[in-house]
């Protein structure tokens, strides 16, 4: 009788978390900052400069500055994007600094050499650096401090630091690939010639090459203010000596050695951009994303689609939850898998039709209760936003049913098969950081930056590793329209971070890192919060599920290798076992892991009393710090 009670109890806490008050990290609390990403010496960068007087852009910038140069599964040399609330304007600002295909990345060029995508790594694999540019033009506009100000823990780093254990043996693993690059060899593989080549855990790992850059950028700013320039000038002095000056001369000569494509010209007519979030109100709330050429949009595809179901009476991560919300992230990843695309580039994406509530409730009405749809596939938004579909042959082609009084179909493939190896699920999940800071004067900072991560490919003697984002592009029209590689054109990213409104004021800012489950992640979250009443730590150490029912994003170069596994679902361990059971009837392939939270970092604005709550999951390494 006693085990009975005790497993019973297990299954009440687990499917219903907002009685376990119990998380395995603390949640952060504080009064006037908080400051939280993936790596605890990060977050203690954007300690530092609050502790300089910082707001929290300033804050936001130097974690970036810092995990970037911790190669924090990201570098210089990759992407950035981010989410910024103004308490002045009182808008939230969506600033896309993401890098564009070089001169001569075609279709063409790259299917001659055999690619069904652009390839994974190397320097084929690079768009032009936008983190860079990001960080200077978010410090330029937003911030408070000096570039000088905001750097100095990175320099610091970049001098020198214990190495942790994850990065260091992530260099270990993938020495191979980094000896065919010889900027990355010298760099990476302290110890050449030895059993272990890359740094010991806690070994002083030094950059040189990225110090003497991250140096210069600073000279240009100093020499700048002598000149009488104003600070934000004196930024963007900086900013041209990166894009046009002796930075870019190095970077470019060191990519095309290497057989890179990007040009001095490619690097200067590259700009940041500052948009119009995307937005969907879910019950009282709003809920910011960035545009299409993120995945962000599926996101508020699915809150548009869940808002016309009662998810609080299925009950948290129920059968019947589990498979409301796994149709539901099928159907918004459908559209993304083939309409998401550069919303600065032809052809122009359906955006408005994909977020009408009435094509939401259309797509809700496909969702049966019976079993696994494996058929799921993009339905037709123009209708919503007045317009016919010019891509209605295209889809039927690839076997798509279009006729909205039937079902959509997959076609036979796009089915792939049921297995889920290892290498498929590290396409997955392949990740990234994110970076979140908030401070009392109601400035907001939401970040997922990402890019030349190890194995990086190493441009020259600059110390900035290479992006490898080209491979988020397609090269067959049939497979996405909207996203087909050109020079100049932003690839569609995984990348994408979070901020939610409530009576106009800041609710969450929230970010998590792990490629396409990105958003199937973070819509979880949200739901956790929103209708499950749970803290921002319980909700980010809560339980979630992941889809592999579409496209990949990242890995492989070939077709097979990035197909869906429809059916196919990953649960936490502690999933009971009459949950799984059902699933399993409704047609469901089962995987689990122990923890499948993110990881997931968050800010919750507690109105009531002045303060911030800061949640941190216990997936990773990620660390937050709140004053």
């Amino acid at each position: 009788m006693k085990i009975l009670f005790f497993a019973l109890l297990a299954q009440l806490v687990f499917s219903l978390p907002g009685l376990a008050q119990q998380t395995q990290k603390p949640p952060l609390h504080g009064k006037h900052w908080m400051a939280i990403t993936g790596k605890p010496l990060a977050a203690t960068a954007g300690a530092i400069t609050f502790q300089k007087g910082g707001n929290a852009v300033d804050a936001a910038c130097a974690m970036l500055a810092a995990t970037c140069t911790m190669w924090d599964v990201l570098s210089w040399g990759g992407e950035t994007q981010a989410l910024i609330y103004n308490p002045n304007t009182k808008k939230v600002i969506a600033l896309n600094a993401m890098g564009v295909a070089p001169t001569g990345a075609t279709a063409d060029f790259f299917k001659r050499k055999g690619y069904n995508f652009p390839p994974e790594n190397g320097p084929l694999a690079a768009t032009t650096p936008g983190t860079p540019g990001g960080l200077m033009h978010m410090l330029a506009n937003y911030g408070t401090l000096s570039l000088e100000q905001v750097l100095a823990p990175a320099m610091e780093m970049a001098a020198g630091y214990p190495i942790e254990a994850q990065t260091a043996n992530s260099i270990e693993k993938n020495k191979a690939l980094l000896k065919q690059w010889p900027y990355s060899k010298k760099l990476f593989l302290t110890h050449p010639g030895q059993e272990r080549e890359a740094p010991e855990a806690g070994e002083i790992f030094v950059q040189q090459d990225l110090l003497q850059t991250l140096t210069k950028l600073v000279e240009a700013e100093k020499t700048a203010l002598k000149q009488g320039k104003s600070r934000k000038e004196a930024i963007m002095a900086a900013y041209a000596r990166f894009y046009t000056g002796d930075i870019a001369q190095e970077f470019v000569r060191g990519s095309t050695e290497q057989g890179g494509l990007i040009t001095l010209q490619d690097l200067a007519r590259w700009k940041p951009l500052e948009e119009e979030p995307l937005t969907v109100n879910y019950k009282g709330v709003d809920v910011y994303k960035l545009q299409q050429w993120t995945q962000g949009p599926a996101m508020l595809q699915g809150l548009n689609i869940l808002e016309n179901f009662d998810l609080k009476a299925m009950g948290y991560n129920s059968a019947k939850y589990i498979h409301t919300v796994y149709q539901a992230m099928n159907l918004s990843f459908a559209d993304r898998d083939f309409y998401y695309g550069d919303s600065h580039a032809a052809p122009e994406e359906p955006i408005k039709g994909l977020l009408s509530k009435a094509y939401a409730k259309q797509r809700a009405r496909l969702i049966q209760y019976q079993r696994n749809d494996p058929r799921i596939g993009p339905g037709d938004p123009y209708p919503f936003e007045g317009k016919k579909n010019p891509y209605l042959k295209l889809l039927k082609a690839r076997g798509y049913e279009m006729d909205t009084t039937k079902r959509n179909f997959a076609p036979k493939h796009d089915l792939g098969n049921h297995s889920a190896p290892a290498e498929y699920q590290d396409r997955l999940w392949r990740g990234t950081t994110t970076v979140e800071a908030a401070d009392q004067e109601g400035w907001v900072v939401s970040v997922t930056p990402s890019g030349g991560w190890l194995p990086a490919c190493v441009a020259g003697n600059t110390g900035v590793g290479m992006s490898q984002r080209m491979q988020s592009f397609v090269l067959d029209p049939a497979l996405n329209p909207f996203n087909v590689v050109a020079p100049g054109k932003r690839p569609r990213v995984t990348l994408t971070p979070s901020m939610a409104l409530k009576d106009g004021k800041p609710f969450l800012s929230f970010g998590v890192q792990g490629g396409d489950t990105q958003d199937q992640n973070l819509l979880q979250f949200f739901l956790n919060v929103v209708e499950f009443g749970m803290t921002v730590q319980q909700a980010s150490e809560a339980a979630n599920f992941n889809t592999n029912q579409l496209w990949l994003s990242l890995g492989g170069s070939k077709t097979d290798d990035r197909k869906p596994k429809p059916g196919q679902i990953l649960l936490n361990q502690n999933t009971p076992e009459r949950v799984r059971e059902e699933l399993k009837k409704l047609g469901y392939t089962l995987s689990f892991g122990d923890r499948t939270s993110g990881p997931i970092n968050a800010i919750y604005f507690d109105w009531k009393h002045g303060s911030l709550w800061g949640g941190s999951s216990n997936h990773g390494e990620d660390y937050g710090i709140g004053w």
